[in-house]
Protein backbone atom coordinates (compact mmCIF):
# COMPACT_ATOMS: atom_id res chain seq x y z
CA UNK A 1 0.00 0.00 0.00
CA UNK A 2 1.32 3.55 -0.59
CA UNK A 3 1.73 5.49 2.60
CA UNK A 4 -1.30 5.35 3.97
CA UNK A 5 -0.19 7.56 6.74
CA UNK A 6 1.39 10.27 4.64
CA UNK A 7 -1.36 12.87 5.84
CA UNK A 8 0.12 16.50 4.46
CA UNK A 9 1.65 14.82 0.68
CA UNK A 10 -0.58 11.91 0.15
CA UNK A 11 -4.00 13.29 -0.25
CA UNK A 12 -5.88 13.52 3.59
CA UNK A 13 -6.47 16.69 3.33
CA UNK A 14 -10.02 18.30 3.01
CA UNK A 15 -12.48 16.64 1.04
CA UNK A 16 -13.14 18.73 -2.01
CA UNK A 17 -16.81 19.54 -3.44
CA UNK A 18 -17.17 17.47 -6.31
CA UNK A 19 -20.38 16.64 -8.32
CA UNK A 20 -20.97 13.81 -11.09
CA UNK A 21 -20.38 14.50 -14.56
CA UNK A 22 -22.44 12.15 -17.36
CA UNK A 23 -20.36 11.91 -20.40
CA UNK A 24 -21.40 14.71 -22.72
CA UNK A 25 -20.62 17.68 -19.86
CA UNK A 26 -18.35 19.94 -21.14
CA UNK A 27 -15.50 20.82 -18.55
CA UNK A 28 -15.23 24.75 -16.77
CA UNK A 29 -12.71 26.36 -18.62
CA UNK A 30 -9.20 25.75 -17.09
CA UNK A 31 -6.06 28.16 -17.41
CA UNK A 32 -5.57 25.76 -20.55
CA UNK A 33 -5.82 22.44 -22.60
CA UNK A 34 -2.29 20.83 -22.41
CA UNK A 35 -0.42 18.07 -23.18
CA UNK A 36 1.37 15.79 -20.13
CA UNK A 37 4.81 16.62 -22.09
CA UNK A 38 4.34 19.95 -21.43
CA UNK A 39 3.49 19.92 -18.12
CA UNK A 40 6.27 17.54 -17.78
CA UNK A 41 8.87 20.25 -19.00
CA UNK A 42 7.40 23.50 -17.93
CA UNK A 43 7.41 23.49 -14.15
CA UNK A 44 5.71 27.30 -14.28
CA UNK A 45 2.65 25.77 -16.34
CA UNK A 46 2.72 22.21 -13.86
CA UNK A 47 2.12 25.62 -10.75
CA UNK A 48 -1.64 26.53 -12.64
CA UNK A 49 -4.79 24.36 -13.04
CA UNK A 50 -4.90 22.71 -16.50
CA UNK A 51 -6.65 20.12 -18.41
CA UNK A 52 -5.22 17.17 -20.23
CA UNK A 53 -7.51 14.37 -22.62
CA UNK A 54 -5.83 11.03 -21.69
CA UNK A 55 -6.31 7.49 -21.61
CA UNK A 56 -6.35 5.69 -18.71
CA UNK A 57 -3.65 2.85 -18.27
CA UNK A 58 -4.80 1.31 -15.01
CA UNK A 59 -6.29 2.40 -11.82
CA UNK A 60 -5.32 1.26 -8.14
CA UNK A 61 -6.98 1.70 -5.08
CA UNK A 62 -4.85 2.83 -2.12
CA UNK A 63 -6.19 2.92 1.75
CA UNK A 64 -5.69 6.44 0.75
CA UNK A 65 -6.45 7.98 -3.11
CA UNK A 66 -7.09 6.94 -5.80
CA UNK A 67 -4.68 6.80 -8.60
CA UNK A 68 -5.03 7.05 -11.91
CA UNK A 69 -2.30 6.01 -14.48
CA UNK A 70 -3.02 7.89 -17.65
CA UNK A 71 -1.44 8.84 -21.12
CA UNK A 72 -1.66 11.18 -23.89
CA UNK A 73 0.36 10.18 -26.72
CA UNK A 74 3.17 12.76 -25.21
CA UNK A 75 3.97 11.05 -22.08
CA UNK A 76 2.47 9.14 -18.59
CA UNK A 77 1.36 10.53 -15.83
CA UNK A 78 0.29 9.59 -12.33
CA UNK A 79 -2.97 11.28 -11.32
CA UNK A 80 -4.40 11.05 -7.70
CA UNK A 81 -8.35 11.06 -6.98
CA UNK A 82 -9.42 11.51 -2.83
CA UNK A 83 -13.05 10.61 -2.06
CA UNK A 84 -11.74 9.31 1.51
CA UNK A 85 -9.57 6.67 2.75
CA UNK A 86 -9.59 4.17 0.96
CA UNK A 87 -12.65 5.05 -0.88
CA UNK A 88 -12.64 4.18 -4.77
CA UNK A 89 -12.71 7.92 -6.80
CA UNK A 90 -15.08 8.15 -9.83
CA UNK A 91 -16.33 4.64 -9.91
CA UNK A 92 -17.86 4.66 -13.19
CA UNK A 93 -14.15 5.26 -14.48
CA UNK A 94 -12.34 2.57 -15.73
CA UNK A 95 -8.99 1.18 -17.69
CA UNK A 96 -8.70 2.13 -21.27
CA UNK A 97 -11.95 4.99 -20.80
CA UNK A 98 -11.10 8.28 -22.48
CA UNK A 99 -10.93 11.51 -19.83
CA UNK A 100 -10.78 14.65 -19.97
CA UNK A 101 -8.67 15.74 -16.84
CA UNK A 102 -9.10 19.53 -14.74
CA UNK A 103 -5.69 18.97 -12.48
CA UNK A 104 -2.79 20.79 -10.80
CA UNK A 105 0.56 19.01 -11.21
CA UNK A 106 3.40 18.91 -8.02
CA UNK A 107 6.27 17.09 -7.27
CA UNK A 108 6.13 14.18 -5.14
CA UNK A 109 8.79 11.74 -4.57
CA UNK A 110 11.42 12.82 -7.53
CA UNK A 111 8.25 12.70 -10.13
CA UNK A 112 5.40 14.70 -11.24
CA UNK A 113 1.92 13.62 -9.88
CA UNK A 114 -1.15 15.15 -11.09
CA UNK A 115 -4.30 16.57 -8.66
CA UNK A 116 -7.54 16.06 -10.21
CA UNK A 117 -10.08 18.50 -9.42
CA UNK A 118 -12.49 16.81 -12.03
CA UNK A 119 -12.21 14.43 -14.18
CA UNK A 120 -15.14 13.91 -16.82
CA UNK A 121 -15.88 10.26 -19.06
CA UNK A 122 -16.05 11.13 -22.91
CA UNK A 123 -18.68 9.61 -24.98
CA UNK A 124 -17.55 6.33 -27.02
CA UNK A 125 -17.54 8.54 -30.42
CA UNK A 126 -15.45 11.27 -28.82
CA UNK A 127 -13.30 8.42 -27.51
CA UNK A 128 -12.87 6.71 -30.97
CA UNK A 129 -11.00 9.57 -32.18
CA UNK A 130 -9.21 10.44 -29.05
CA UNK A 131 -7.96 7.14 -28.64
CA UNK A 132 -6.67 6.98 -32.51
CA UNK A 133 -5.09 10.27 -32.16
CA UNK A 134 -3.21 8.86 -29.77
CA UNK A 135 -1.66 6.07 -30.89
CA UNK A 136 -1.08 7.62 -34.14
CA UNK A 137 1.05 10.04 -32.02
CA UNK A 138 3.08 7.32 -30.30
CA UNK A 139 3.32 5.40 -33.20
CA UNK A 140 5.14 8.20 -34.79
CA UNK A 141 6.82 9.20 -32.12
CA UNK A 142 8.22 5.29 -31.82
CA UNK A 143 9.86 5.41 -35.12
CA UNK A 144 13.62 5.17 -34.99
CA UNK A 145 15.67 7.49 -37.34
CA UNK A 146 18.08 6.18 -39.43
CA UNK A 147 21.46 7.16 -38.23
CA UNK A 148 25.12 6.13 -39.42
CA UNK A 149 26.63 2.62 -37.55
CA UNK A 150 29.41 3.04 -35.14
CA UNK A 151 31.37 1.39 -37.90
CA UNK A 152 31.69 0.28 -41.48
CA UNK A 153 30.33 -3.00 -42.57
CA UNK A 154 28.71 -3.84 -45.29
CA UNK A 155 27.05 -6.93 -42.82
CA UNK A 156 25.34 -3.92 -40.74
CA UNK A 157 24.11 -2.66 -43.91
CA UNK A 158 22.43 -5.79 -44.43
CA UNK A 159 20.95 -6.02 -41.28
CA UNK A 160 19.90 -2.07 -40.99
CA UNK A 161 15.76 -2.33 -41.59
CA UNK A 162 15.74 -5.03 -39.08
CA UNK A 163 17.86 -2.95 -36.50
CA UNK A 164 15.45 0.19 -37.03
CA UNK A 165 12.18 -2.27 -37.29
CA UNK A 166 13.32 -3.83 -33.75
CA UNK A 167 14.15 -0.55 -32.22
CA UNK A 168 10.67 0.99 -33.18
CA UNK A 169 9.08 -1.68 -31.72
CA UNK A 170 11.00 -1.27 -28.44
CA UNK A 171 10.42 2.02 -29.02
CA UNK A 172 6.23 1.87 -29.23
CA UNK A 173 6.05 -0.64 -25.81
CA UNK A 174 8.05 2.43 -23.96
CA UNK A 175 5.56 5.33 -25.19
CA UNK A 176 2.66 2.58 -24.67
CA UNK A 177 3.80 1.92 -21.74
CA UNK A 178 3.90 -1.69 -22.16
CA UNK A 179 6.79 -3.62 -19.84
CA UNK A 180 9.91 -4.76 -21.63
CA UNK A 181 11.90 -7.92 -20.11
CA UNK A 182 15.36 -8.25 -21.85
CA UNK A 183 16.55 -12.02 -21.99
CA UNK A 184 20.56 -12.46 -22.33
CA UNK A 185 22.65 -15.34 -22.31
CA UNK A 186 24.88 -15.61 -18.85
CA UNK A 187 27.76 -14.59 -20.37
CA UNK A 188 30.14 -11.75 -21.01
CA UNK A 189 29.19 -11.26 -24.52
CA UNK A 190 25.42 -11.87 -23.20
CA UNK A 191 25.48 -9.08 -20.47
CA UNK A 192 27.03 -6.70 -22.64
CA UNK A 193 24.04 -7.26 -24.72
CA UNK A 194 21.43 -6.36 -22.39
CA UNK A 195 23.37 -3.97 -20.73
CA UNK A 196 23.50 -2.35 -24.01
CA UNK A 197 19.69 -2.15 -24.78
CA UNK A 198 18.82 -1.31 -21.32
CA UNK A 199 21.05 1.67 -21.43
CA UNK A 200 18.97 2.97 -24.60
CA UNK A 201 15.58 2.00 -22.81
CA UNK A 202 15.87 3.26 -19.09
CA UNK A 203 16.61 6.93 -20.17
CA UNK A 204 13.09 7.21 -22.37
CA UNK A 205 11.08 4.91 -19.94
CA UNK A 206 11.93 7.81 -17.34
CA UNK A 207 11.37 10.33 -18.98
CA UNK A 208 8.02 8.69 -20.76
CA UNK A 209 6.98 8.44 -16.77
CA UNK A 210 7.63 12.09 -15.78
CA UNK A 211 10.82 11.43 -14.03
CA UNK A 212 9.60 8.00 -12.72
CA UNK A 213 11.86 6.04 -10.91
CA UNK A 214 9.30 3.66 -9.71
CA UNK A 215 8.82 3.19 -13.58
CA UNK A 216 12.45 1.83 -14.33
CA UNK A 217 11.06 -1.29 -11.55
CA UNK A 218 7.50 -1.79 -12.66
CA UNK A 219 8.01 -1.18 -16.74
CA UNK A 220 11.34 -2.73 -17.25
CA UNK A 221 13.53 -5.44 -15.85
CA UNK A 222 16.92 -7.67 -17.24
CA UNK A 223 17.20 -11.38 -16.21
CA UNK A 224 20.43 -13.55 -17.46
CA UNK A 225 19.40 -16.75 -18.99
CA UNK A 226 21.92 -19.82 -17.84
CA UNK A 227 20.80 -21.79 -21.47
CA UNK A 228 22.34 -20.69 -24.22
CA UNK A 229 18.80 -20.76 -25.85
CA UNK A 230 15.11 -19.60 -24.45
CA UNK A 231 13.98 -22.06 -22.34
CA UNK A 232 10.92 -23.09 -21.47
CA UNK A 233 11.24 -22.91 -17.86
CA UNK A 234 12.40 -19.04 -18.61
CA UNK A 235 9.07 -18.82 -20.59
CA UNK A 236 7.20 -19.43 -18.12
CA UNK A 237 8.39 -17.77 -15.53
CA UNK A 238 8.24 -14.63 -17.37
CA UNK A 239 4.32 -15.50 -18.17
CA UNK A 240 3.72 -16.25 -14.92
CA UNK A 241 5.15 -12.55 -13.51
CA UNK A 242 3.19 -10.91 -16.47
CA UNK A 243 0.26 -12.81 -15.80
CA UNK A 244 0.10 -11.69 -12.16
CA UNK A 245 1.06 -8.16 -12.98
CA UNK A 246 -1.64 -8.34 -15.44
CA UNK A 247 -4.33 -9.51 -12.71
CA UNK A 248 -3.08 -7.39 -9.85
CA UNK A 249 -1.99 -4.18 -11.21
CA UNK A 250 -3.32 -3.63 -14.71
CA UNK A 251 -0.17 -4.37 -16.33
CA UNK A 252 0.33 -4.74 -20.09
CA UNK A 253 1.68 -8.39 -21.72
CA UNK A 254 5.25 -7.56 -22.20
CA UNK A 255 7.26 -7.41 -25.09
CA UNK A 256 10.57 -9.62 -24.41
CA UNK A 257 13.87 -8.75 -26.40
CA UNK A 258 16.04 -12.39 -26.35
CA UNK A 259 19.55 -10.93 -27.09
CA UNK A 260 22.96 -13.97 -27.39
CA UNK A 261 20.02 -16.43 -27.77
CA UNK A 262 16.61 -16.98 -29.86
CA UNK A 263 17.67 -18.00 -33.08
CA UNK A 264 17.94 -21.89 -32.28
CA UNK A 265 15.03 -24.42 -32.23
CA UNK A 266 15.29 -25.11 -28.75
CA UNK A 267 13.85 -21.60 -28.36
CA UNK A 268 11.29 -22.41 -30.30
CA UNK A 269 9.04 -23.87 -27.55
CA UNK A 270 9.75 -20.61 -25.42
CA UNK A 271 8.59 -18.39 -27.39
CA UNK A 272 5.61 -20.21 -28.74
CA UNK A 273 4.44 -20.63 -25.21
CA UNK A 274 4.64 -16.86 -24.00
CA UNK A 275 2.94 -16.05 -27.54
CA UNK A 276 -0.21 -17.92 -26.47
CA UNK A 277 -0.46 -15.25 -23.14
CA UNK A 278 -0.11 -12.11 -25.10
CA UNK A 279 3.76 -11.68 -25.40
CA UNK A 280 5.25 -10.44 -28.13
CA UNK A 281 9.28 -11.06 -28.90
CA UNK A 282 12.61 -9.65 -30.64
CA UNK A 283 15.48 -11.86 -31.10
CA UNK A 284 19.06 -10.29 -31.53
CA UNK A 285 21.43 -13.62 -32.19
CA UNK A 286 24.53 -14.26 -33.22
CA UNK A 287 24.37 -18.20 -33.35
CA UNK A 288 23.66 -20.34 -36.34
CA UNK A 289 20.61 -23.07 -36.68
CA UNK A 290 20.32 -25.34 -39.37
CA UNK A 291 16.67 -24.04 -40.09
CA UNK A 292 15.08 -20.64 -39.29
CA UNK A 293 12.29 -21.80 -37.38
CA UNK A 294 12.03 -18.43 -35.31
CA UNK A 295 11.60 -15.47 -37.42
CA UNK A 296 7.96 -16.21 -38.79
CA UNK A 297 6.99 -15.81 -34.30
CA UNK A 298 8.54 -13.30 -33.48
CA UNK A 299 8.18 -9.63 -34.32
CA UNK A 300 12.14 -8.56 -35.88
CA UNK A 301 15.00 -11.52 -35.86
CA UNK A 302 18.19 -10.04 -36.40
CA UNK A 303 20.97 -12.50 -37.09
CA UNK A 304 23.64 -12.34 -39.90
CA UNK A 305 23.09 -15.84 -40.73
CA UNK A 306 19.42 -14.46 -42.20
CA UNK A 307 20.84 -12.15 -44.37
CA UNK A 308 23.44 -14.51 -45.50
CA UNK A 309 26.78 -13.72 -43.20
CA UNK A 310 28.41 -15.35 -40.73
CA UNK A 311 27.66 -14.38 -37.33
CA UNK A 312 30.12 -15.54 -35.83
CA UNK A 313 32.49 -12.96 -37.49
CA UNK A 314 30.27 -10.70 -35.39
CA UNK A 315 29.25 -10.86 -31.18
CA UNK A 316 26.04 -10.50 -30.21
CA UNK A 317 27.11 -6.98 -28.06
CA UNK A 318 28.19 -5.89 -31.06
CA UNK A 319 24.67 -6.00 -32.80
CA UNK A 320 22.90 -5.36 -29.44
CA UNK A 321 25.21 -1.96 -28.93
CA UNK A 322 24.25 -0.72 -32.68
CA UNK A 323 20.46 -1.63 -31.66
CA UNK A 324 20.72 0.56 -28.72
CA UNK A 325 22.01 3.50 -30.76
CA UNK A 326 18.64 2.89 -33.08
CA UNK A 327 16.77 3.02 -29.88
CA UNK A 328 17.98 5.94 -28.04
CA UNK A 329 20.95 7.82 -30.04
CA UNK A 330 21.80 8.94 -27.12
CA UNK A 331 22.66 5.73 -25.21
CA UNK A 332 26.65 5.58 -24.47
CA UNK A 333 27.40 2.38 -25.65
CA UNK A 334 30.23 3.00 -27.82
CA UNK A 335 33.11 1.28 -25.87
CA UNK A 336 30.52 -2.23 -25.46
CA UNK A 337 30.95 -3.45 -29.07
CA UNK A 338 35.03 -3.83 -28.71
CA UNK A 339 34.54 -5.47 -24.95
CA UNK A 340 31.85 -8.07 -26.25
CA UNK A 341 33.88 -9.30 -29.23
CA UNK A 342 36.99 -9.37 -27.49
CA UNK A 343 35.08 -11.94 -24.88
CA UNK A 344 33.56 -13.75 -27.23
CA UNK A 345 36.90 -14.21 -28.96
CA UNK A 346 35.42 -12.63 -32.38
CA UNK A 347 37.53 -13.84 -35.77
CA UNK A 348 36.79 -11.07 -37.58
CA UNK A 349 40.19 -7.95 -37.20
CA UNK A 350 38.79 -5.47 -39.46
CA UNK A 351 35.58 -4.93 -37.40
CA UNK A 352 37.12 -5.60 -33.84
CA UNK A 353 39.21 -3.04 -34.93
CA UNK A 354 36.93 -0.23 -35.85
CA UNK A 355 35.15 -1.02 -32.40
CA UNK A 356 38.57 -0.97 -30.48
CA UNK A 357 39.74 2.55 -32.10
CA UNK A 358 36.77 3.64 -30.28
CA UNK A 359 36.99 2.15 -27.34
CA UNK A 360 40.56 3.54 -26.94
CA UNK A 361 39.17 7.38 -27.52
CA UNK A 362 36.87 6.08 -24.71
CA UNK A 363 39.86 5.41 -22.20
CA UNK A 364 40.01 2.20 -22.80
CA UNK A 365 42.88 -0.29 -23.44
CA UNK A 366 42.41 -3.85 -25.15
CA UNK A 367 44.40 -5.50 -22.23
CA UNK A 368 41.42 -3.40 -19.59
CA UNK A 369 38.79 -4.62 -22.00
CA UNK A 370 40.04 -8.49 -21.05
CA UNK A 371 40.15 -7.72 -17.76
CA UNK A 372 36.96 -6.27 -17.61
CA UNK A 373 35.59 -9.41 -19.81
CA UNK A 374 37.11 -12.08 -16.92
CA UNK A 375 35.46 -9.73 -14.20
CA UNK A 376 31.74 -9.98 -16.05
CA UNK A 377 32.25 -13.45 -16.23
CA UNK A 378 33.42 -14.44 -12.64
CA UNK A 379 30.63 -11.71 -11.72
CA UNK A 380 27.80 -13.80 -13.25
CA UNK A 381 28.70 -17.05 -12.03
CA UNK A 382 27.82 -15.70 -8.30
CA UNK A 383 24.84 -13.12 -9.51
CA UNK A 384 23.37 -16.68 -11.48
CA UNK A 385 19.55 -15.05 -12.02
CA UNK A 386 19.74 -12.14 -10.01
CA UNK A 387 19.33 -8.25 -12.47
CA UNK A 388 21.72 -6.51 -9.86
CA UNK A 389 20.93 -3.14 -12.31
CA UNK A 390 23.02 -0.90 -10.07
CA UNK A 391 26.24 -3.60 -9.88
CA UNK A 392 26.11 -4.74 -13.55
CA UNK A 393 26.29 -0.72 -14.40
CA UNK A 394 29.41 -0.45 -12.38
CA UNK A 395 30.55 -3.43 -14.38
CA UNK A 396 30.46 -1.47 -17.80
CA UNK A 397 31.81 1.48 -16.58
CA UNK A 398 28.67 3.44 -14.87
CA UNK A 399 30.92 5.56 -13.32
CA UNK A 400 33.73 4.82 -15.22
CA UNK A 401 36.14 5.51 -12.12
CA UNK A 402 34.43 2.72 -9.91
CA UNK A 403 34.47 0.09 -12.46
CA UNK A 404 37.88 0.34 -12.95
CA UNK A 405 38.58 0.41 -9.04
CA UNK A 406 36.33 -2.99 -9.23
CA UNK A 407 38.43 -4.31 -12.07
CA UNK A 408 42.07 -3.60 -10.83
CA UNK A 409 40.66 -5.36 -7.13
CA UNK A 410 38.76 -8.49 -8.86
CA UNK A 411 41.19 -8.78 -11.90
CA UNK A 412 44.49 -10.25 -10.22
CA UNK A 413 42.05 -12.26 -7.83
CA UNK A 414 40.20 -13.58 -11.29
CA UNK A 415 43.17 -14.16 -13.18
CA UNK A 416 44.50 -16.69 -10.49
CA UNK A 417 41.69 -18.58 -10.50
CA UNK A 418 41.95 -18.79 -14.15
CA UNK A 419 45.93 -20.03 -13.75
CA UNK A 420 45.05 -22.46 -11.03
CA UNK A 421 42.45 -23.70 -13.24
CA UNK A 422 44.76 -24.03 -15.99
CA UNK A 423 47.12 -26.36 -13.85
CA UNK A 424 44.49 -28.67 -13.27
CA UNK A 425 43.09 -28.88 -16.64
CA UNK A 426 46.63 -29.32 -17.54
CA UNK A 427 47.39 -32.28 -15.21
CA UNK A 428 44.51 -34.29 -15.95
CA UNK A 429 43.41 -33.48 -19.74
CA UNK A 430 43.59 -36.95 -21.69
CA UNK A 431 44.81 -36.90 -25.74
CA UNK A 432 44.06 -38.93 -28.02
CA UNK A 433 45.65 -38.81 -31.89
CA UNK A 434 42.41 -39.36 -34.16
CA UNK A 435 43.18 -39.03 -37.60
CA UNK A 436 46.17 -36.84 -37.32
CA UNK A 437 44.21 -34.27 -34.86
CA UNK A 438 44.47 -33.39 -31.50
CA UNK A 439 41.13 -34.82 -29.24
CA UNK A 440 41.53 -33.24 -25.90
CA UNK A 441 39.23 -34.57 -22.83
CA UNK A 442 38.83 -32.74 -20.04
CA UNK A 443 36.40 -34.67 -18.02
CA UNK A 444 35.22 -31.36 -15.38
CA UNK A 445 33.53 -33.00 -12.53
CA UNK A 446 36.13 -35.48 -12.30
CA UNK A 447 38.95 -32.73 -12.20
CA UNK A 448 37.57 -29.30 -10.45
CA UNK A 449 35.15 -29.14 -7.51
CA UNK A 450 31.21 -28.29 -7.93
CA UNK A 451 30.41 -24.50 -8.45
CA UNK A 452 34.03 -23.05 -8.73
CA UNK A 453 35.44 -20.18 -11.34
CA UNK A 454 36.02 -20.80 -14.32
CA UNK A 455 32.39 -22.09 -15.90
CA UNK A 456 33.13 -25.36 -17.90
CA UNK A 457 33.16 -23.63 -21.06
CA UNK A 458 36.33 -21.28 -20.05
CA UNK A 459 37.93 -24.17 -18.61
CA UNK A 460 38.28 -25.92 -21.45
CA UNK A 461 38.22 -22.94 -23.41
CA UNK A 462 41.75 -21.77 -21.73
CA UNK A 463 43.35 -25.34 -22.30
CA UNK A 464 42.59 -25.48 -26.14
CA UNK A 465 44.20 -22.26 -26.06
CA UNK A 466 47.06 -23.33 -23.99
CA UNK A 467 47.45 -26.51 -26.31
CA UNK A 468 47.30 -24.08 -29.82
CA UNK A 469 49.96 -21.85 -28.35
CA UNK A 470 52.47 -24.79 -27.83
CA UNK A 471 52.20 -25.49 -31.61
CA UNK A 472 49.59 -27.80 -32.26
CA UNK A 473 47.44 -26.67 -35.20
CA UNK A 474 44.76 -29.52 -35.39
CA UNK A 475 43.03 -29.16 -31.95
CA UNK A 476 39.87 -30.17 -30.74
CA UNK A 477 38.99 -29.57 -27.31
CA UNK A 478 36.03 -31.25 -24.98
CA UNK A 479 35.09 -30.25 -21.45
CA UNK A 480 32.77 -33.29 -20.53
CA UNK A 481 30.52 -33.58 -17.59
CA UNK A 482 28.07 -35.78 -17.28
CA UNK A 483 24.79 -34.86 -19.71
CA UNK A 484 26.74 -32.00 -21.58
CA UNK A 485 29.91 -31.32 -23.81
CA UNK A 486 31.42 -27.99 -24.63
CA UNK A 487 33.69 -27.95 -27.70
CA UNK A 488 36.20 -25.82 -28.94
CA UNK A 489 38.40 -26.48 -32.37
CA UNK A 490 40.78 -25.34 -34.63
CA UNK A 491 40.40 -23.78 -38.17
CA UNK A 492 42.95 -26.39 -39.36
CA UNK A 493 41.07 -29.78 -37.36
CA UNK A 494 37.86 -28.67 -39.75
CA UNK A 495 35.89 -29.54 -37.37
CA UNK A 496 31.85 -28.38 -37.28
CA UNK A 497 29.59 -28.27 -34.14
CA UNK A 498 27.21 -28.43 -36.72
CA UNK A 499 28.23 -31.15 -38.66
CA UNK A 500 28.71 -33.08 -35.44
CA UNK A 501 25.44 -32.39 -33.84
CA UNK A 502 23.78 -33.84 -37.12
CA UNK A 503 25.73 -36.55 -37.22
CA UNK A 504 25.04 -37.45 -33.83
CA UNK A 505 21.39 -37.22 -34.75
CA UNK A 506 22.07 -39.91 -37.19
CA UNK A 507 23.98 -41.97 -35.54
CA UNK A 508 22.38 -42.04 -31.64
CA UNK A 509 19.05 -41.17 -31.68
CA UNK A 510 18.28 -42.71 -28.34
CA UNK A 511 20.91 -39.95 -27.34
CA UNK A 512 18.52 -37.17 -27.80
CA UNK A 513 21.06 -35.31 -28.34
CA UNK A 514 20.54 -30.96 -28.54
CA UNK A 515 22.65 -27.83 -28.94
CA UNK A 516 24.34 -25.79 -30.89
CA UNK A 517 26.76 -22.73 -31.44
CA UNK A 518 29.32 -21.26 -33.67
CA UNK A 519 31.14 -23.50 -36.31
CA UNK A 520 34.41 -24.26 -33.81
CA UNK A 521 33.11 -23.47 -30.72
CA UNK A 522 29.64 -25.10 -29.30
CA UNK A 523 28.26 -27.41 -26.41
CA UNK A 524 25.47 -30.37 -26.71
CA UNK A 525 23.44 -31.61 -24.20
CA UNK A 526 22.27 -35.63 -24.09
CA UNK A 527 20.75 -38.26 -21.85
CA UNK A 528 23.07 -38.72 -19.37
CA UNK A 529 23.39 -42.74 -20.09
CA UNK A 530 24.60 -42.18 -23.42
CA UNK A 531 27.63 -40.39 -22.35
CA UNK A 532 30.37 -42.88 -23.28
CA UNK A 533 28.22 -43.59 -26.48
CA UNK A 534 28.50 -40.04 -27.50
CA UNK A 535 32.21 -40.02 -27.07
CA UNK A 536 32.79 -42.81 -29.22
CA UNK A 537 31.00 -41.35 -31.74
CA UNK A 538 32.74 -37.90 -31.67
CA UNK A 539 35.51 -40.08 -32.14
CA UNK A 540 34.29 -41.79 -35.54
CA UNK A 541 33.19 -38.55 -36.54
CA UNK A 542 36.66 -36.88 -35.99
CA UNK A 543 38.34 -39.43 -37.58
CA UNK A 544 35.96 -39.51 -40.97
CA UNK A 545 36.59 -35.69 -41.15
Amino acid sequence: MMNKFNKGKRGFEHKRERREFSMDDSPRQASGKVTIKELVENPAMAKSTNQITAVINSVTQTTGPSLFSVSDGTGTLVVKAFEGAGVRAYPNIEEDDCVEILLTVKEYQGMLEGDAMRMTKLSPEVSEKVKKAISDMQRAQAQAKEIPFLIKSKVLDKLKESFMKAATEIRLAIFTNRPIIVRHHNDADGYSSGYSVESAILPLLMKQHGGSTKALRTHYNRAPSNTPFYDIEDSIKDSSHSLTGQANFSEKIPLVVIVDTGSSEESLLGIQQGKIHGTDFIVVDHHFSEKDVISKEVLVHINPFLVGEDGGKYSAGMLCSELARFINPEASVDHIPALAGLADMIDNPEILEQYMKIAENKGYSKQLMHDISAVIDFVSTKLRFMEAREYVGVMFGNPIAQQKKLVSLLGPYVRNLENKSLEIAKSVVRKEDIGGKVVQFLYIEESFSRGVYPKPGRANGMLHDFTCKEGNKKVISLGILGDAITMRASEESKFSVHDLIKHLHKSLPGAFVEGGGHHLAGAIRFVPSQRENVLNAIRTFVKAN
